[in-house]
């Protein structure tokens, strides 16, 4: 379950950046191939700022889905599986351009 580690990190980097300020709620961007199951990273959060100053902090994760270019036909098309490949033309030619993010996208709080 690397969604604890997962977590945890994303704890201390959000610790870092509020400096000191109450935080309220992280958004993350998680992308598909990331292999990160929303669910178990938003119960990691729960369980790893329990007692800390994130302590009722939300986290929001945001699902990016994973989308090809395809050099060959032209299409940008969202993939269903993890296999690289038009969903036109079934070319293999293909350009990642969203899928892959894992990403602290904002952090809100207190002033």
């Amino acid at each position: 379950m690397h969604e604890l580690s997962l977590s945890r990190a994303i704890g201390q980097i959000v610790v870092r950046a509020a400096a000191g300020r109450r935080v309220t709620r992280v958004e993350v961007d998680c992308g598909a191939l990331r292999q990160v199951v929303p669910e178990t990273l938003t119960r990691c959060w729960g369980l790893t700022v329990e007692g800390t100053p994130l302590a009722g902090a939300a986290l929001v994760v945001n699902p990016i889905p994973a989308v090809v270019s395809c050099a060959v036909c032209r299409a940008e098309t969202q993939l269903d599986w993890p296999v690289l490949r038009c969903g036109e033309c079934a070319s293999t030619d293909v350009t990642l351009l969203s899928g892959e993010e894992f990403l602290v996208r904002s952090i809100d709080v207190e002033t």
